[in-house]
């Protein structure tokens, strides 16, 4: 089974080239074994998403992360797959609560079977995932119980929205940081830990991939307004139409200035069809974007900081270009 694509990294070095499209080949291989049952369609619902595609973002900087250590080391790949399982199963039940009728492209598990079937397949990629981490030992067992605790946590407090004395940005911040930066940290510090990497290449992969997972999600943020296309994947106000409050969004809503009054008045709610072309229009030239794009920048900086003290070896050139990639990606 051939590797699925992956974001494009520059080909800094033949042999990491080599070692990822091996590995990610290797993932894929035991990924689609964990979900092997003897029931047809508990293995047809568990595939669903695996087939969909993905860009095995998670697994990847586990290989990436293990490039500082011994990469070879041989429960690197069984760590990468742990990662993979858990996001897809959040997949499942995010599309859930969502109400999502597609994921990838294709029919969302709830939408093509139901939630009860979407629900119960997520909880078997979860104990697939379990099953498979107890081979890895007791302190990779207690890393992914606490990474799973903060993914939930960030979910809830999320689903709850932030305290009336609370600040939104601070709250939103903080939503992500734990519901999206926590696997992506625990990808990188699984991908140290397992190849045997120092404890402190250990702590500055593991804070670093928690910059890049925040930035991530900061970026796609931007790109729902600034992209003026489908081609990012990703239809322009999505968000807006939805009554998402992205961070532009909330910037945007802080805000007390007289000339973004009406921008106020469009977003304070799920944008109407018929609205969303000006309330787009507003917001790109709002300073709410530009003080996103800031903190996109400076959650960016953070990870290429943290990733300086690392050794200067082809993984790190490659991370590093992750950083930028990121901020790229958003227009």
């Amino acid at each position: 089974m051939a590797a699925p694509p992956v974001v494009d990294l520059p080909v800094v070095d033949e042999r990491l080239a080599e070692d990822l499209a091996t590995g990610l080949a290797a993932v894929e291989r035991l990924l689609r074994t964990c979900v092997e049952s003897e029931d047809a369609f508990v293995t047809e619902a568990s595939k669903h998403l695996i087939e969909a595609g993905g860009k095995r973002f998670r697994a990847m900087l586990v290989l990436l992360a293990a490039q500082f250590g011994e990469p070879g080391a041989g429960a690197v790949v069984p760590g990468a797959v742990v990662m993979e399982l858990t996001h897809l199963a959040t997949l499942y039940h995010d599309d859930v609560m969502d109400e999502a009728a597609i994921r990838r492209g294709s029919a969302s598990a709830n939408a093509r079977w139901n939630n009860t079937v979407a629900i119960l397949t997520g909880d078997y990629l979860f104990a697939q995932a379990a099953d498979l981490l107890a081979d890895l030992g007791p302190e990779a067992v207690r890393i992914q119980a606490r990474t799973f605790s903060r993914l939930i946590r960030g979910q809830i407090r999320e689903t709850i929205g932030p305290a009336p004395d609370a600040d939104p940005i601070t709250h939103y911040l903080s939503v992500l940081s734990d519901k999206t930066g926590s696997l992506i940290a625990t990808s990188g510090r699984f991908g140290a830990l397992l190849s045997g990497a120092s404890e402190d290449v250990i702590g500055r992969l593991t804070s670093a991939c928690e910059a890049i997972g925040i930035a991530w999600q900061l970026g796609d943020d931007l790109i729902d307004v600034a992209s003026e296309t489908v081609g990012s994947g990703k239809t322009p106000g999505t968000d807006l139409r939805e009554g998402i409050r992205t961070l532009p969004v909330l910037y945007a809503l802080g805000s007390t200035s007289p000339a973004e009054a009406r921008l106020r008045a469009l977003i304070s709610a799920p944008v109407a069809e018929s609205d969303v072309d000006e309330a787009l229009f507003l917001l790109r030239d709002s300073d709410a974007l530009k003080r996103a794009r800031g903190d996109l920048l400076r959650w960016a900086d953070r990870g290429k900081t943290e990733l300086a003290g690392l050794p200067d070896i082809p993984a790190r050139a490659a991370l590093m270009y992750l950083c930028d990639y990121v901020v790229e990606r958003s227009g």
